[in-house]
C-alpha cells in the first residue's frame, strides 16, 4: 500500500528570486518551475519518468515523490526504478507487498548545494526566456502607439531610455529630432517604431521622426480625431524643420483645419513645441489629385496642372513670381507636396499667361463660387486658360451642365471685349 503524500521541503528563498516578476501568471510559472525540477532530477536519475513534482509558488513547497515498484529482497536491478520489500516497508509502509507501487518522499535539498545551484540556473534561464518573449509579444502589439520614458542612458549613436515598468528602448540618432538634445533624467516622448527580436533577445526602437509621431501627437491633441470624427488622410514630414498634413472631416459641421489648429493655434501649438518648432501645414483632403496638388502646393498659386495618374508624374505651371513660393526654401515645399500627393512634381513658368490674365475667383460676383471651385478642379484657374479649351471638355471634366458651361464662356468672353 503506498504511503500518504504530505507537505515535505520548503523552498521559498528559491522561488522569491523568481515570483518578484509581474510578467507571468501564475499557471505558466508552475509549469516553468515543474520543467525545471525535472530536467535537474532526469539529470541526477537518468529521466523522471516516475517522478512526481507539485509545487506551490505562493508557498514555496515543493513537494517531490519517486514512484517505485516493489520487488522481492535481493533484486533490485534498477534502484531508480524499483525498491527491495524490506526497504519499502521500513520506510513507513509496513503493509506494502511484492508487485505494489511504493511512492517515496524526496528531499531536494539533501542532494547539496550543487542541485540547488543547477536547479537556480536552470530556473533563472526559462524565466529570462519567459521575460524576453513576454516584452517582445507586448511591445509587438504596440507598434505605432505613443510612449513615455525616461533618459537612462545617453551614448554616441542612440539613447538608452526606460518607462516606468523598467522596460529598456532605445532612441537611435536617426530617429531623433536634429535639434533635440537630452540629460540624463529627462523625460521622452516617441512612438514605437519597431520591436526586433535578433537571436530571442528583444529590442524596442522608438522613434521622433516618423510620420507616426506627428499621427499620434494630433490624435492626442484633436479630440475629434481619437474620436474617428476626423481623419489623417496623409502625412509629409522633414523632421524638425516643416510638415504638411492632409486631414478631412466625415461630419459637415466639423472644419477639419479649424478643429486640428484649434482655437488661436492652441491645438497645434502643442504639437510644434513636442516637435521643436516644426512649421506644420494643415490642409483639407480632397480625392480630386489637381485640387490636393494646388492645396499642397500653397501659398503658391497653380495656374494649370497636367496629371499622370498611371505614371504619377505632375507638370505644375506657375506665374515666373510664383516658382520660388511652389519650390520653397531648399525645395521643401515641392518636396513635402510631393510626398503628400504621392505624384514626383516639376514646376514650370506659365510663359502662356500674361500679365492680362485674370484668376477665376474675380469672377465671383458673376459666376457661383460652386462653379468656380469646380472648373478649378478640372485643373483651370485663369481666365484666358479656360477660354483656350472647349466647352464640351469642361462639361465632362468639371461635370457641370451644358448651359451652365455657356454662360461661363459668355461672362468672360464678355470680360475680354469689353478690353
Amino acid at each position: 500500500m503506498a504511503k500518504k503524500k504530505e507537505e515535505t521541503v520548503n523552498m521559498q528563498d528559491q522561488f522569491d528570486l523568481f515570483n518578484e516578476t509581474k510578467k507571468i501568471d501564475k499557471t505558466t510559472l508552475i509549469s516553468v518551475m515543474e520543467e525545471s525540477f525535472r530536467s535537474v532530477l532526469a539529470k541526477m536519475f537518468g529521466n523522471d519518468d516516475n517522478f512526481d513534482v507539485i509545487v506551490n509558488p505562493d508557498k514555496g513547497d515543493c513537494e517531490i515523490y519517486q514512484n517505485l515498484e516493489v520487488v522481492p529482497d535481493g533484486q533490485v536491478e534498477n534502484p531508480n526504478k524499483e525498491i527491495s520489500l524490506s526497504e519499502a516497508q521500513a520506510d513507513d509502509d509496513p503493509d506494502c507487498e511484492v508487485g505494489e507501487e511504493h511512492t517515496r518522499k524526496i528531499d531536494f535539498a539533501k542532494f547539496g548545494r550543487r542541485a540547488i545551484l543547477n536547479l537556480r540556473q536552470t530556473l533563472a534561464s526559462k524565466i529570462l526566456d519567459l521575460q524576453k518573449d513576454a516584452i517582445y509579444n507586448k511591445f509587438k502589439n504596440l507598434e505605432g502607439e505613443l510612449v513615455s520614458a525616461e533618459v537612462y542612458q545617453l551614448w554616441k549613436r542612440e539613447v538608452l531610455l526606460m518607462d516606468d515598468e523598467k522596460n529598456e528602448m532605445l532612441l537611435p540618432k536617426d530617429q531623433q529630432i536634429p535639434s533635440d538634445m537630452y540629460r540624463k533624467g529627462d523625460t521622452v516622448l516617441a512612438v514605437i517604431h519597431r520591436v526586433d527580436n535578433t537571436n530571442n533577445n528583444p529590442k524596442v526602437i522608438v522613434s521622433r521622426t516618423s510620420e507616426e509621431f506627428l499621427r499620434r501627437l494630433f490624435e492626442r491633441e484633436v479630440p475629434e480625431i481619437h474620436d474617428g470624427l476626423i481623419v489623417i488622410r496623409s502625412v509629409a514630414r522633414i523632421p524638425g524643420v516643416r510638415a504638411k498634413i492632409a486631414v478631412e472631416s466625415y461630419d459637415d459641421r466639423i472644419d477639419p483645419v479649424g478643429a486640428c489648429v484649434g482655437v488661436k493655434g492652441g491645438r497645434i501649438h502643442g504639437i510644434v513645441r513636442e516637435l521643436r518648432n516644426e512649421n506644420i501645414d494643415v490642409i483639407p483632403y480632397t480625392s480630386n489629385d489637381s485640387l490636393l496638388m494646388q492645396r499642397a502646393l500653397s501659398p503658391a498659386k497653380i495656374t494649370s496642372i497636367r496629371l499622370d495618374p498611371e505614371t504619377k508624374h505632375a507638370e505644375v505651371f506657375v506665374r515666373p513670381e510664383e516658382i520660388s513660393l511652389a519650390i520653397g526654401s531648399k525645395g521643401l515645399n515641392i518636396k513635402l507636396a510631393s510626398q503628400l500627393t504621392g505624384y514626383e512634381i516639376d514646376v514650370y513658368r506659365d510663359t502662356d499667361n500674361d500679365v492680362d490674365d485674370i484668376y477665376l475667383d474675380e469672377f465671383k460676383d458673376e459666376i457661383d463660387a460652386w462653379v468656380i471651385d469646380a472648373i478649378k478642379n478640372a485643373g483651370y484657374s485663369t481666365a484666358k486658360q479656360l477660354l483656350k479649351a472647349e466647352p464640351a471638355e469642361i462639361v465632362e471634366k468639371a461635370d457641370l451642365e451644358e448651359d451652365t458651361v455657356d454662360e461661363v464662356f459668355q461672362v468672360i468672353r464678355a470680360e475680354f471685349d469689353e478690353e
